[in-house]
């Protein structure tokens, strides 16, 4: 009978000596803000920065016609090699800064009477990455912002919303004012900042840095002095009143 009753105590005795366990759910909830803390500084090391200084996230574009034409990538380097031209239509897809680039290499010509030619143009990809470079640097310096949405600004103020067409009716040739589309707002608005750069910085003693920034400041201010500012407002009361 002793026998008998000494098994169940065994039994027992080694329930007892089991370790106790925490549920696992417990330790998914301990471990998952420890992978969230160390996830969140990888993030921030692989964010590109526009010329490994400035971030293009936090830039707004408030012309709802001009978002989907404005192409506003953060790369270090803005520079395609001329991936998109083939086809004019795949211009969207190039960086604005690297547009701007472009065409300060060549701002194209004013007027039908081609004033501008090409051969006062000249420069390369490495020096005008370092001039506005340069050029956002002090533009950051005078306003305290972000120098991309200061050239944003520069564009929106600079974008035309309408235009004369000339078409010939019978023996005369008739003016009429016309929309202009997003696509062709955002390129004349480039090709009259470029040009009012090169119009200060031609004969001037002052660098091409300090002029490209004071030229997109001012259009940013819609400042009557910009060039961009004073053709888009010409074209706009000649389209006025060709209505």
């Amino acid at each position: 009978m002793t026998e008998k009753h000494e098994k169940p105590q065994g039994k027992t005795a080694k329930k007892k000596d089991k370790p106790t366990q925490q549920p696992p759910s417990q330790k998914a909830t301990e471990q998952k803000p420890q992978q969230q803390k160390t996830s969140e500084p990888a993030k921030q090391q692989t964010r590109l920065l526009l010329f490994n200084r400035w971030d293009t996230s936090g830039v707004a574009i408030r012309d709802e016609g001009l978002k989907r034409y404005m192409k506003l990538d953060s790369l270090a380097v803005p520079r395609t090699g001329g991936k998109y031209g083939t086809d004019t239509i795949l211009k969207i897809k190039m960086s604005v800064v690297e547009r701007f680039m472009n065409k300060l290499m060549l701002s194209g010509h004013r007027g039908k009477k081609h004033k501008i030619t090409s051969g006062h143009h000249a420069g390369k990809t490495p020096m005008l990455y370092n001039v506005l470079k340069e050029a956002f640097m002090i533009i950051e310096k005078k306003t305290g912002q972000n120098p991309l949405q200061i050239l944003v600004g520069a564009i929106e103020n600079s974008a035309l919303l309408e235009e004369v067409a000339s078409y010939r009716l019978g023996g005369i040739i008739a003016r009429n004012a016309v929309v202009t589309s997003p696509q062709r707002r955002l390129d004349i608005a480039l090709r009259h900042l470029t040009q009012g750069i090169f119009r200060s910085s031609f004969r001037n003693k002052r660098s091409l840095s300090n002029v490209i920034a004071d030229e997109l400041i001012a259009a940013y201010n819609n400042d009557s002095k910009c060039f961009a500012i004073t053709e888009r407002n010409r074209i706009e009361k000649e389209a006025e009143g060709a209505r």
